[in-house]
């Protein structure tokens, strides 16, 4: 196998073509501190204690018991519709079940953290509304500061006026985002010049405002899941001392889909695992058992294919804009860089479902594909590991103890452990 540099200039080269075909541009990516938690404390922050909805599919009010005032930013979003309010960070203690159920134009609500510093609600619509008014009062009479958003019942044509370019959301998460159709070759951070050693990015899926899959009825979300997960993994395969772990988040924090791709591109990784749990609605039977999925252009089966499509909605489920897809020049010399990379994370996921099988229930056809946009990386083998079914009472039992997680880390880890010992050899010695 080739060394690490050809890599790079082989990747450089394709790349750069791609960029003067389409005259794209590309903004680095800041690399997430390895060795940084990423935790932020619970601090001081205002409090968020309930929460309502009052009115009608005309007009609806949506409205938040605070204990202090702060500066709210609102705005609308299509595809699906939905109402966005950037808040400052915050403590949110809502009744349990708090927007699962809505009233009025909306349909449902999420929140959560989005990035350190900076908390987000969602409003999911039932069709298209404007934002007649958004503002905080004072606290008054006894009640508490209220944040408030009056939502007006609007057509469609109407709807799309009003999303003018400055109420487009301003995200910016702790780590850069690329936001260039054609992303190209991200060098080595000093982190990883530093410490030669092979990288292994962790990936604990979705976090913050998203959720994920939820077990019905006792309040455990996938989020919270596959963190525990990962983090038991990190420090498993850090005790090792033959790789330098990044994780692309270390709590319960909002990272959006390409972020996470280029923390892996900015620290040269040599592998790529995101760690999720599925779930399925009761309407589509049972499922049990862990699944490994690799990337492809068509996705190998039909659960693989709503998995892919329902993993790829993150970024709107957090209130981000998806960006554009490259063109289909660009998608034909991405492949051609993809080629080795698909082969080695075909590789791996053999290798893991080897190891998993001797510690954990796998499912009936434990290796699929699909188009996840998290796997797209063209320089790093990627590999989406499913540990589980949070809607199987049985995988549920397993995703919570644990026993359970200690022996299927171990299991990964020695499966992440020979496929990177085997291109370390390959590479005489370079990652």
């Amino acid at each position: 196998m080739s060394g690490r540099t050809n890599h790079f200039v082989l990747l450089g080269a394709i790349f750069a073509c791609a960029a003067a075909l389409l005259c794209g541009s590309a903004i680095g990516a800041t690399a997430a501190d390895p060795d940084s938690t990423g935790s932020v404390s619970a601090g001081n922050f205002p409090l968020a204690s309930d929460v309502r909805l009052a009115g009608d599919d005309k007009q609806t009010r949506f409205i938040v018991d605070l204990d202090q005032k702060f500066p709210v930013r609102a705005f609308t979003l299509a595809d699906p519709y939905r109402v966005v309010l950037d808040l400052p960070q915050i403590n949110f203690r809502l009744p349990a079940g708090a927007g699962a159920t809505g009233r009025g134009l909306v349909k449902a609500f999420r929140y959560g953290l989005v990035m350190p510093g900076g908390s987000r609600i969602v409003l999911d619509l039932t069709g298209p509304a404007k934002i007649a008014k958004s503002y905080v009062l004072d606290a008054a009479n006894g009640q508490p500061p209220r944040l408030v958003v009056e939502l007006e019942s609007v057509d469609s044509e109407t709807f799309t006026q009003s999303l003018a370019a400055e109420s487009r959301p301003k995200l910016r998460p702790a780590v850069g985002v690329v936001e260039a159709s054609v992303v190209l070759p991200v060098p080595p951070t000093d982190a990883a010049e530093a410490d030669p050693r092979p990288v292994v990015v962790i990936d604990p899926g979705h976090g913050g405002i998203d959720n994920g899959t939820q077990a019905a009825g006792n309040g455990i979300v996938e989020k919270n899941l596959v963190l525990d997960f990962a983090l038991a993994l990190r420090e498993r395969i850090r005790a090792a001392g033959k790789y330098r772990v990044v994780m692309t988040r270390t709590d319960d924090t909002f990272i959006p889909l390409a972020e996470r791709v280029n923390i892996a591109r900015a620290n040269a990784a040599s592998l790529f695992v995101s760690i999720h749990a599925d779930s399925l609605p009761r309407s589509e039977g049972d499922a049990q058992g862990a699944t490994i999925y690799t990337l492809s252009d068509r996705a190998s089966d039909a659960e693989a294919e709503r998995l892919a499509e329902a993993e790829n909605k993150a970024d709107a489920i957090g209130g981000v804009n998806l960006t554009e897809e490259p063109t289909d020049v660009a998608d034909i010399l991405i492949d051609l860089a993809q080629r080795e990379t698909r082969t080695f994370s075909n590789r791996f996921a053999r290798q893991l479902m080897g190891e998993m099988k001797t510690a954990t229930r796998l499912h009936k056809h434990p290796l699929k594909s699909a188009g996840f946009k998290v796997l797209k990386a063209p320089d790093v083998p990627s590999v989406l590991l499913e540990l589980g079914y949070v809607s199987n009472k049985g995988d549920l039992k397993h995703l919570i103890s644990d026993s359970w997680r200690a022996k299927t880390v171990a299991s990964v880890a020695k499966a992440i452990d020979s496929f990177l010992a085997k291109r370390v050899v390959a590479a005489g010695g370079r990652n």
